[in-house]
């Protein structure tokens, strides 16, 4: 069966803003919180196709999300910047009014070893994916505690967790640094947000092949058959979304413990 909006779905009258949509796992958020009712702003650098040498954008996503009767609206930003952080947060009240969820999931990312390192290429990676969430946060905050409700879900991943010594490391030290200070950061807030009823949590997907990871070559004969369909992470970031916090916050999770503990079936997506 296709996927479909419905406006009578958990998310209905709610206002949530994803980073880092125009493609992958952000982009399947938004196709999951559009058909459960909610009116989605879609943020990325790449506004039209052809934008960027992967495929998808934030317009394209949005006019598949109206197409289905959704409501959408996609702001570009560049989340390095301090400026679209402010403009995106803005431009969602603009449009729909306060923003009732909020998922940091765009990324900068370099694989490369820590002894070749840039200060400039880890400068960029550090505000992306740790200052970027701890700002748009702060832009959201004032509104979910005023309203005593609110979702913020942060995308990490297993880069967190720490390697065996005998491994032989890689090239995501840097990577997995910033993942796991997002991960301090979401536990952090989810204690300071509790009384205000903000629910606050990170989430890994596992290893889901999106335009980018297929581009850094991450999937390979060894791991193939644990990839992860993007459909469950939508699934599972939607499940974080519409509890209230002293049911579901400060949760370090995974997309596949998300759908086992819950019993969740994940849907068919917008395509």
């Amino acid at each position: 069966m296709a996927a479909t909006i419905n406006m009578d779905g958990r998310l209905t009258g709610k206002v949530a803003v994803i980073t880092g949509a125009s493609r992958g796992i952000g982009e399947a958020i938004a196709y999951r919180y559009a058909q459960e009712g909610a009116k989605v702003v879609v943020s990325a650098r790449t506004v039209d196709e052809g934008d960027h040498p992967l495929p998808g954008s934030i317009n394209g996503v949005v006019q598949r999300i109206k197409d289905a009767g959704g409501e959408a609206l996609a702001v570009r930003s560049d989340l390095s910047h301090e400026a679209d952080r402010e403009t995106l947060i803005q431009a969602a009240e603009d449009a729909y009014g306060p923003v009732d969820i909020l998922v940091n999931n765009a990324a900068v990312t370099f694989f490369i070893p820590t002894a070749e390192f840039s200060e400039k290429r880890y400068k960029l990676m550090e505000e992306v994916q740790v200052y970027a969430p701890l700002h748009l946060s702060q832009l959201v905050l004032t509104g979910m505690r005023e309203r005593k409700t609110g979702w913020i879900v942060n995308v990490s991943s297993h880069a967190a967790l720490h390697p065996e010594v005998d491994s032989g490391g890689g090239s995501g030290t840097v990577y997995g640094m910033c993942k796991a200070a997002l991960e301090r950061f979401t536990t952090g807030l989810a204690a300071e947000l509790y009384a205000d009823n903000v629910s606050v949590n990170v989430i890994s997907p596992g290893l889901v092949a999106t335009p980018g990871v297929v581009y850094h070559k991450l999937i390979n004969d060894s791991n193939k058959d644990n990839v992860t369909p993007v459909e469950h992470m939508a699934e599972a970031c939607l499940r974080l979304s519409f509890s209230p916090a002293s049911e579901l916050s400060g949760r370090i999770t995974y997309a596949d413990q998300m759908i086992a503990e819950f019993d969740l079936e994940p849907q068919d997506l917008l395509a």
